[in-house]
C-alpha cells in the first residue's frame, strides 16, 4: 500500500478546538474539525442556532448570520488545523488574522442550517498561512474568501 491509501485523517472534537484556540463564546464560531490533513485542508462546522447572541439585531424578524462571522469561521477552522499541526512543538502558538480577499456572499446562512467550512492551504512561508476557503449549506456555496493569518509563539 502506498502513503496515501495509508493515510489516516485526523478530526477535533469540540473539546479538542477549545484546547486549540483562545477563542470562547460567543466568540468561537467552529463546533468541530473533521477530515483534518495536518495544515493542508480541513472541514470546520458550525451548528447555527436561534440563540446566538447576534440574531437578536441581524435581523430580528428574519435572523441572517453576519458574513464578517462567516469569515472568521473560516479562519478559525484554518488557525485551528494549523495548530493542531504543531502540536508536538514545545511553546503553544496563537494565530493572528492577516488578510481577506476575493470575498463573496452567495447566500444567507439562518438559525437551522450547518455550516461546513472548507479549507485548503494555498501556501505557507514561514509562520504566515494562506487558505482558500469555501462555506457550504447542504452542498450549496454560501460564501468563499482567501484568507491569510500568522502563527506566533505565545508568551504563556
Amino acid at each position: 500500500m502506498s502513503d496515501a491509501e495509508n493515510k489516516t485523517l485526523d478530526s477535533a472534537d469540540i473539546m479538542k478546538v477549545l484546547e486549540l484556540l483562545p477563542h470562547r463564546y460567543p466568540f468561537l464560531m467552529i463546533d468541530k474539525i473533521i477530515e483534518i490533513d495536518g495544515d493542508c485542508s480541513g472541514i470546520g462546522i458550525k451548528n447555527v442556532t436561534i440563540n446566538e447572541p447576534h440574531f437578536q439585531g441581524h435581523f430580528p424578524k428574519q435572523p441572517v448570520m453576519p458574513g464578517v462571522l462567516l469569515i472568521e469561521a473560516m479562519a478559525q477552522t484554518a488557525g485551528a488545523m494549523c495548530i493542531n499541526a504543531r502540536e508536538n512543538t514545545d511553546s503553544p502558538s496563537l494565530v493572528y488574522f492577516m488578510t481577506i480577499d476575493k470575498c463573496k456572499f452567495r447566500k444567507p446562512v439562518v438559525p437551522g442550517d450547518q455550516v461546513h467550512f472548507h479549507v485548503k492551504k494555498i501556501r505557507n512561508r514561514a509562520t504566515i498561512w494562506k487558505f482558500d476557503c469555501t462555506a457550504m449549506v447542504d452542498g450549496q456555496k454560501v460564501a468563499e474568501a482567501e484568507v491569510s493569518a500568522m502563527l506566533v509563539d505565545s508568551e504563556a
